[in-house]
């Protein structure tokens, strides 16, 4: 099938997907804690069986079971020397069982292993293991691919390039979303079409995690931003134990209502995961054929983001600031610690200006003497864990910006493509590839035009060629090409007349403001008032240092003038931080007019500014041995260092990831950098025999789950928290644990799942260590868990995250 008959198809009508694989087969015999692909082969009959009868439901679309057949899944079954043959013939069989009646999809997911810099997983590592499996799955003829099931969106896109290096076959994406509204990694639903369908996906959507009664406000976001059909695969409701097996207990109808409700809403392709059965199929069938399709209006969205926020670029509506401080032109201290591959002052300009207001920031990593692509990725990469705003990639070189592009786990911003011959096309072909938006600088071989008449001219040419070649308005933004005010008298005038050109033609704007005002003295008032004239004139946003207040203030006072949406809102906030900023710094005069500053929301732990302490805040972790070395050679006992600063800094940490203030990534950063710091310590209490009596905790993610990365996260925090931890793994039987946590006299037995097929082998481990006598406490958690379940299971606790299980097990301990 090929990608504009996939798109017809979703347009002319609902396109149905079948319901779930591993619980019906399951059912039909597969047991827990085999390689599935495996058992599939050897019983091929129950997968025929089951998509047939998906297929006689009224399923178009069935998954052929390739789902965990990549390279590094097979491994742990000692099976990836047959990836190839697998995967053709898991293929072959679903093409049997269609037999022309419905496509196949191959379908593929997450590896398990983590992406560096959270894992040890390098990006081009993972796009070639999937390459490699779906290189297979479309020699053997899958009509389409599906990504599903994914949880990073990184990780997604390394899917979805993999896939579009190696063929030309649809694509759709689906990624599982916590009850937060949020993936795993903290990525919210805007920010999925925003990157994927930029890549090249055909389709992006939700699947597993929660039934479809819980789903709506996901899909409607999926909805808003999209250009491409919304999918939507929910669960037969919950999972719920009931006579000792998990059973999904959303009757057929229910679903069917539900679903259909979503489809209503303008979602194209429905079907069912985990619980649903070919029943649950033929009632969405039943229910779709009733249900009116809305065509939803796919006006495109100028947004980028990253991994986990996304920033609308709407002309006339919010002025925005792209911080420019990420920059080593003029910065001898941040050229000298890039040359020596250090990158503090690069994650200090990115919080301070975030903190300051910018929306976005550029990034420049353009100096001699240091290899400058390799440079721009390590910064990349490094950002992408300290900020959540997306970036703007700004270079001379298009090496160095695909190279940027290709790692960024968002949509970037190019700054910038010009109208040089050489360069305006492949830089186009590099933006299309990556989907990111791009600053046009209207400069082209002869350099910077002489007059406003062939400035407007050459933006008009390029924009045009850009369109016909695939992007629209709304993917770029004209850089209005600032001159200097001393200089020409026009330069300001001329400014506003091109912000005016572009605002007819759909077209958002940046400039950098500085350059207005060169060779003049007191340069901040002249930029200040070419700020907000600009403003007013229609500029959409500008590159400048979000540091400078008189230009910050000025801006939001602008957009409070323009009568702009919630400006008057954030003209107060922007005013209160001000404000209180002055009262924080000890040389400030006083202000006679100011307001009084906000009361701070939270009350500021007593140790917040020590540098140990920030730096676990902050995931500092090249920066937090060397200080920590010095607190103790200043005198400062070990123990007073985790008691007072590491574990108030990580509980702090803690706090902000419930508040969703925080999220995974910022949790693994935080809790590595404390590790660092405890390994660099524990030396010193073990020859002071002060953790001689820590107590014992093993863990495991339990037999027949392969999945361990919320499993790796509690294990390193409540080692961080001194216990002694001894990590078991993934996919441990129920009699190594326990013997185990006799052995070592453990205080408690952790147990992790993320499969609700393996959710019961919680309940064996807890039978067997009462049987054998073991008197640890046991707690359970996992994205498929719940209180509930611990409690009918007879757990002794349950957790949610890794800093509620540190808790657990403390109030567990006291007891």
């Amino acid at each position: 099938m090929t990608r504009e008959q996939f798109r017809a198809l979703c347009a002319k009508r609902f396109v149905i997907l079948d319901g779930a694989t591993g619980s019906n087969l399951q059912k039909a015999g597969m047991p827990v804690g085999v390689c599935p692909e495996q058992w599939v082969l050897e019983h091929p009959q129950a997968l025929i069986d089951l998509q047939r009868a998906f297929i006689d439901a009224g399923a178009d679309i069935v998954y052929a079971p390739t789902f965990t057949a990549n390279r590094i899944k097979l491994a742990e079954y000692g099976l990836e020397d047959k990836l190839s043959e697998m995967n053709t013939a898991l293929v072959k069989l679903s093409k049997q069982a269609a037999d022309g009646k419905a496509l196949v999809a191959g379908d593929i997911t997450m590896t398990g292993r983590q992406l560096f810099p959270l894992g040890d997983l390098q990006f081009e590592e993972l796009v070639e293991v999937y390459k490699e499996q779906v290189r297979v799955i479309a020699e053997a003829g899958a009509d389409l691919i599906i990504v599903e099931t994914m949880m990073s969106l990184q990780e997604t896109r390394a899917a979805v390039l993999a896939v579009r290096e190696v063929c030309d076959l649809p694509i759709m994406a689906t990624l599982t979303f916590e009850t937060d509204g949020r993936t795993l990694f903290g990525t919210p639903p805007e920010c999925v079409p925003t990157v994927l369908q930029g890549l090249g996906a055909d389709a992006v959507g939700i699947n597993c995690g929660a039934g479809p009664d819980k789903m709506k406000d996901i899909v409607q976001t999926l909805i808003e931003y999209s250009d491409i059909p919304v999918i939507v695969k929910a669960n037969a409701g919950l999972p719920e134990l009931e006579n000792g097996q998990t059973v999904y207990k959303m009757t057929p109808d229910e679903f069917a209502q539900y679903s259909s409700e979503l489809a209503a809403m303008g979602a194209s392709i429905i079907g069912g995961c985990c619980g649903t059965t070919p029943d649950h199929i033929r009632a969405l069938k039943s229910a779709l054929d009733k249900t009116e399709r809305k065509i939803v209006k796919r006006a495109g969205q100028r947004v980028i983001c990253s991994e986990r926020k996304a920033v609308k670029i709407m002309p006339g509506e919010r002025f925005l600031v792209i911080g420019e401080r990420i920059n080593p032109t003029g910065k001898k201290a941040l050229q000298a610690e890039l040359k020596e591959g250090k990158l503090d002052i690069v994650r200090k300009f990115a919080r301070e200006q975030a903190k300051a207001g910018a929306s976005i920031l550029d990034v420049n990593c353009g100096m001699g003497n240091i290899d400058e692509k390799q440079t721009m990725i390590n910064v990349i990469n490094e950002l992408s864990s300290v900020t959540d705003l997306p970036l703007c990639i700004d270079s001379s070189y298009p090496e160095v910006i695909e190279a940027a592009l290709r790692i960024y786990p968002g949509r970037a911003l190019i700054n910038s493509i010009n109208y040089e011959a050489a360069k305006f096309e492949p830089m186009l072909k590099t933006a299309k590839k990556y989907g990111a938006m791009f600053i046009f600088l209207p400069i082209d071989d002869v350099g910077i035009p002489k007059t406003l008449e062939l400035k407007h001219s050459i933006v008009d040419e390029a924009i045009d060629r850009a369109l016909a070649c695939g992007f629209k308005e709304t993917d770029i933004v004209v850089d209005a090409l600032v001159g200097t005010v001393g200089a020409d008298k026009n330069a300001a005038r001329n400014c506003f007349a091109t912000f005016e050109h572009c605002r007819q033609k759909g077209l958002a704007t940046v400039c950098g403001l500085s350059n207005i005002s060169f060779g003049l003295p007191e340069r901040s008032f002249v930029n200040t008032a070419f700020l907000a004239m600009s403003i007013a004139s229609g500029l959409t946003m500008a590159i400048a240092n979000p540091s400078q207040d008189l230009l910050m203030n000025t801006a939001a006072a602008a957009d409070m003038l323009m009568n702009r949406e919630g400006s008057d809102i954030r003209y107060i906030e922007r005013i209160s931080y001000y404000t209180e900023k002055l009262a924080n710094e000890p040389t400030a005069a006083p202000q006679a007019s100011a307001p009084k500053a906000a009361a701070p929301s939270e009350q500021k732990d007593k140790n917040e500014d020590d540098p140990i302490f920030a730096a676990v805040m902050n995931g500092e972790k090249d920066s937090i041995v060397p200080l920590t070395k010095e607190r103790v050679e200043g005198g400062t006992a070990p123990s007073q260092i985790i008691n007072d600063l590491l574990i108030p800094a990580i509980n702090k940490v803690g706090k902000l990831f419930e508040q969703k203030r925080y999220f995974l990534p910022q949790l693994i950063a935080s809790a590595n950098a404390m590790e660092q710091s405890i390994a660099y310590l524990e030396p010193m209490l073990v020859s002071s025999g002060q953790d001689d009596d820590a107590p014992v905790i093993v863990i495991a993610t339990v037999e027949g789950d392969v999945h361990d990365i919320g499993k790796n996260l509690v294990a390193l925090m409540l080692k961080n928290y001194g216990y002694k931890v001894i990590d078991l793994g993934k996919n441990v039987e129920s009699t190594e644990i326990v013997d185990t946590a006799i052995k070592e006299n453990a205080a408690v037995i952790a147990l992790s799942a993320l499969m609700t097929t393996t959710m019961m082998n919680m309940k064996t481990v807890i039978e067997l260590a009462r049987e054998k006598g073991c008197t640890s406490k046991i707690i359970v958690g996992g994205a498929a868990v719940t209180e509930g379940f611990a409690e009918e299971i007879g757990a002794d606790g349950y957790s949610s995250d890794a800093a509620d299980c540190v808790r657990l097990v403390e109030r567990l301990l006291e007891k």
